[in-house]
């Protein structure tokens, strides 16, 4: 078929949603040192156009909403070399311990993601 199988739009929002936290001085490694795990507990994609073998792509995420437990991620992906818009999302993350128990956000991770 030539297209990119529709799993991966969620592999490129990971990318693009780590990529958006160690901008901001918060790679997810230091955070789960820190005991804070962001499990996935809500994703959507909406395909607008496929994705092809060799297309270079352009995630671009911004941070669409946060709250003392939850955080959500707004993506868009795009064709570098037409800027056509191939596909829209977002995840939501609840923020947890690392027994899996919901904690709150630390101020210091509120500061840097607000």
């Amino acid at each position: 078929m030539g297209v990119a199988h529709h799993s991966h739009h969620f592999v490129w929002f990971e990318i693009g949603r780590t990529e958006l936290m160690r901008g901001r001085g918060l790679p997810y490694t230091r955070l789960e040192e820190e005991g804070t795990f962001l499990p996935v507990i809500e994703a959507a994609c909406a395909y607008r156009a496929p994705a092809r073998y060799d297309d270079l792509l352009n995630v671009r995420t911004v941070l669409a909403q946060i709250g003392p437990v939850r955080v959500t991620f707004s993506y868009r992906i795009e064709r570098d070399a037409d800027g056509a818009l191939l596909a829209t999302g977002t995840t939501t993350h609840a923020a947890v311990d690392g027994r899996g128990r919901p904690r709150r956000l630390p101020a210091r991770v509120l500061g840097l993601l607000g």
